[in-house]
């Protein structure tokens, strides 16, 4: 057995988490010694109780690795481990480093420079359009955009980043080969093709109240700073923000209307500390040193305008359908024969591009 096959084991063996596989190592020096060791030499490490020994000693009889290495080489993703390069360098620094993370794409060095944005599953337009435009400014800047995949918030964060042609990553609170909500599920391969789409949870690991937690942290870790784009005082997203303050990593709130559930959340942030975020440059240059000005484009605050890119089909489409009159977004899916999703991320790249506005109720019109 390699060190890669004892750690997904261990991260199979029920009870047995992070900080426990971290104080074997301590002892043992390495993964398959650990699945080697008796229940009486597991017992004499520290944390290590009887029911936690008896589980690692008697392994190969509630774990099923032959069969989890098949369905990861039959999925087509690949599971990296705090020995592998990939491991993203700013997660190794937390107290509880996944032990294993699966992943369906690629992990790239310029994965250290991300950054988190994350919400409410239940969102108003207002911030919908917030997080794609963030999100697009912040991608389109060379920096990684790391969410959670989940409804609202998260997928928007997604879909801007994609939008800008640039790196996004989905870490998911479910096993890679469940796609959850089920909505996303082009989202997740669009994502994978281009990003990366993470869990740490093995393959069938259904979503509940204890997995979305374990999932935040992997969010809040493995980034530079953590942007609450809209959240109520319950959010989720506040969790995530809460970690990345005990990481000692930089928060992020975009306010809301005064009188808005929604925006409570992120107004509470600011009032306890978090850096007020209205745009993309709020954020890069709290990492200026890392984001020299030569090696980022220019941002609006310096040129006034984003930086363009090369049109896709889609947008030339929408372009052509825009040419001599304003249109509904329901007219424009109806003339481009798109699905509407598709739709509203490549008109989020047009407004970023100052091709397109919008106006009241959702109209779209052409800039001369």
């Amino acid at each position: 057995m390699n060190p890669r096959e004892a750690f997904i084991a261990l991260n199979l063996i029920e009870g047995v988490g992070p900080i426990r596989v971290r104080q074997l190592l301590d002892h043992f020096t390495d993964a398959p010694a650990i699945l080697r060791a008796s229940g009486a030499e597991l017992i004499r490490v520290r944390g290590i109780g009887v029911e936690t020994a008896g589980a690692i000693a008697n392994w190969e009889k509630s774990v099923d690795l032959a069969g989890e290495l098949k369905r990861i080489a039959e999925f087509g993703c690949r599971v990296i481990t705090q020995l592998d390069e990939e491991y993203p360098e700013s997660l190794r620094q937390i107290y509880d480093p996944p032990v294993a993370l699966y992943v369906k794409g690629r992990m790239e060095a310029r994965d250290r420079q991300a950054v988190a944005m994350v919400g409410s599953r239940q969102t108003t337009h207002y911030g919908i359009e917030t997080a794609r435009k963030l999100a697009w400014q912040v991608a389109s800047s060379g920096v990684t955009v790391v969410s959670g995949g989940a409804r609202g918030i998260d997928t928007a964060v997604h879909q801007g980043a994609m939008a800008a042609k640039g790196r996004t990553i989905a870490v998911l609170g479910t096993g890679i080969n469940i796609v959850f909500p089920p909505e996303n599920a082009e989202l997740f391969e669009r994502i994978a093709a281009s990003g990366a789409v993470i869990t740490q949870f093995p393959f069938n690991r259904p979503a509940d109240k204890q997995s979305f937690p374990i999932r935040n942290r992997i969010v809040a870790g493995m980034t530079l700073g953590t942007v609450v784009v809209e959240a109520n005082l319950t959010s989720g997203a506040l969790i995530t923000a809460g970690l990345a303050t005990e990481y000692g990593r930089q928060v992020f709130a975009v306010p809301g209307r005064v009188d808005s559930p929604r925006s409570k959340g992120c107004h509470d942030l600011i009032k306890k500390g978090a850096k007020l975020c209205e745009n993309a440059e709020d954020i890069l240059s709290e990492f200026e040193y890392l984001f020299p000005a030569s090696n980022r484009p220019a941002s609006p605050a310096e040129t006034g305008a984003l930086p363009l890119l090369e049109l896709s089909a889609e947008e030339q489409k929408i372009l052509a359908t825009l040419e001599h009159e304003e249109r509904q977004i329901d007219e424009i899916i109806r003339h481009v024969g798109l699905p509407a999703a598709t739709i509203s991320v490549t008109l989020l790249g047009l407004e970023m591009k100052r091709l397109v506005r919008q106006l009241p109720g959702k109209v779209f019109a052409r800039n001369s």
